[in-house]
């Protein structure tokens, strides 16, 4: 999603904002929707206000004719809406399903397929959480496109739908308008991504906080598939990783790395590979990054002093490592932000 945009889902909001309106955000259910999917965007979305607690988005539940839908946990959705409400949504979001033609067959009622489309035609963002891709792809809508869906369906996947360019390696892809997430958590992941690049770090992260959740997972992030860990007592890296995060500014080295975890450097390497996706050299430099883009969302510091808080030495490494990464400067990147982070936040 390009930092300096200023036309699609991101200029939507801001439009909407200035207006005093709020983003509307359309769920599309199907039989057999996964009831966690389901939930995910109402509490994430619902959860993202402004510092004096004023919302910014609307989410609204729809299905195919208004009609009761089962889901994947014995219980039916009663939703208030039929599918005519993606044609006022900013963002249409297709939660995972359970069964159904789309994730067997790769085949979609026509009533779905027109209406996803027409969203789309018209300029809405279309996203997807868990199996909700192998809708978005019966609907033609991921032809040619970069996209994943939870790794245990992969291959039926691939067998259904060969024009995709699928990777079942990562959290969420953002492919600008059409957006899609790995199974279950990572939906969540996806849609606090969204709201950052809506409305600004500050907002996502309260997001997070109000649903007592990490506020960052990168999109290229490995899905957790199947990786056990060694069995035996103090086997996780996670208390060093919360330790390296309030030394991001220090010089850590995987040896030190190591040394606080009590392992040596080959078991520490594999034990936070099996547990992140990652090696600790990617992990912590993509930490120095986020904290270099909270730091210019945030706050006025100068490019010399947030590349030294976050750990990455010169302005001309922070230059560097952000072109890299997102592909703006940041100058640009703190400019970009700042027209969408609420005033009572900065």
């Amino acid at each position: 999603m390009s930092a300096g945009k200023t036309s699609g889902p991101e200029a939507i909001v801001r439009k909407n904002r200035a207006m005093k309106q709020l983003h509307r955000i359309v769920v599309v259910a199907l039989d057999e929707v996964v009831a966690f999917d389901l939930g995910t965007p109402a509490q994430i979305f619902g959860s993202a206000r402004d510092a004096d607690g004023t919302s910014n988005y609307t989410v609204t539940t729809s299905t195919p004719g208004a009609r009761p839908v089962r889901s994947s946990a014995g219980f039916q959705v009663l939703p208030d809406h039929g599918l005519e409400a993606t044609e006022e949504a900013d963002t249409v979001i297709v939660a995972g399903i359970h069964g159904g033609p789309a994730l067997y067959e790769g085949t979609l009622a026509q009533e779905v397929t027109a209406n996803l489309t027409a969203a789309h035609d018209r300029g809405a963002r279309i996203m997807s959480i868990c199996t909700g891709a192998f809708v978005l792809a019966a609907a033609g809508l991921l032809d040619h496109r970069r996209a994943t869906t939870h790794w245990w369906h992969a291959e039926r996947f691939r067998r259904l739908f060969p024009l995709v360019k699928l990777d079942p390696d990562v959290l969420f892809i953002d492919d600008g308008d059409v957006l899609t997430s790995a199974g279950v958590g990572a939906g969540i992941d996806l849609c606090l991504h969204v709201i950052r690049g809506d409305l600004g770090s500050e907002v996502a992260n309260r997001a997070a906080r109000r649903s007592v959740v990490p506020p960052w997972r990168d999109g290229g992030q490995a899905q957790y598939i199947e990786r056990p860990l060694p069995k035996g007592r103090d086997t996780s890296t996670a208390a060093t990783r919360a330790w390296a995060l309030d030394r991001l500014h220090d010089p850590l080295t995987l040896r030190v790395l190591a040394t606080t975890a009590n392992m040596s450097v080959r078991t520490f390497t594999r034990r936070f590979r099996a547990e992140t996706g990652v090696s600790p050299t990617q992990w912590l430099l993509q930490q120095r990054i986020d904290r270099a883009r909270h730091l210019l969302e945030t706050t006025d510091l100068g490019i010399d002093q947030i590349a030294r808080q976050a750990g990455l030495g010169t302005a001309a490494s922070l230059r560097q490592h952000l072109q890299t990464t997102i592909g703006v400067a940041p100058s640009a990147y703190r400019r970009t932000f700042r027209l969408v982070s609420p005033p009572a936040a900065r």
